[in-house]
C-alpha cells in the first residue's frame, strides 16, 4: 500500500468518525426535544400548577451541552486530534534520532 493511499484510508476514517460523532449529538437533540416535549404536555395536563418537569430539563440539558461542546467546540487537549498529532511527533522524531 502506497503513502498516499494509506494518508487518504486515515483522512477518510477521520471524516468517518467526525460524521458519526455529528450524528450522535443530533440524535442526542431529537431525543431530547420529544421527551421533554412529553414530559411538558404530560406536566400541564397532571398537575398544571406544579411545575416539575424543568428539573429533568435542565440537568438533561446541561448533558447536551456538554454533548454539543464536545462536538463543535474547539477541540481539547487530549482530543484524538491531539492524540493522533503526539504519536506521529514522536514517530518523527524517532526517525531523526532525537
Amino acid at each position: 500500500m502506497e503513502l498516499d493511499e494509506i494518508m487518504v484510508d486515515d483522512t477518510r476514517e477521520r471524516a468517518k468518525r467526525r460524521v458519526e460523532e455529528l450524528k450522535g449529538f443530533y440524535s442526542h437533540l431529537a431525543v431530547f426535544l420529544v421527551i421533554n416535549g412529553i414530559l411538558i404536555l404530560i406536566n400541564i395536563v397532571t398537575s398544571p400548577g406544579s411545575w416539575w418537569f424543568y428539573w429533568v430539563t435542565i440537568f438533561w440539558g446541561i448533558g447536551l451541552a456538554f454533548h454539543a461542546s464536545s462536538v463543535f467546540g474547539g477541540r481539547r487537549l487530549f482530543s484524538r486530534e491531539w492524540e493522533e498529532k503526539k504519536i506521529q511527533q514522536y514517530i518523527d522524531e524517532e526517525k531523526n534520532g532525537k
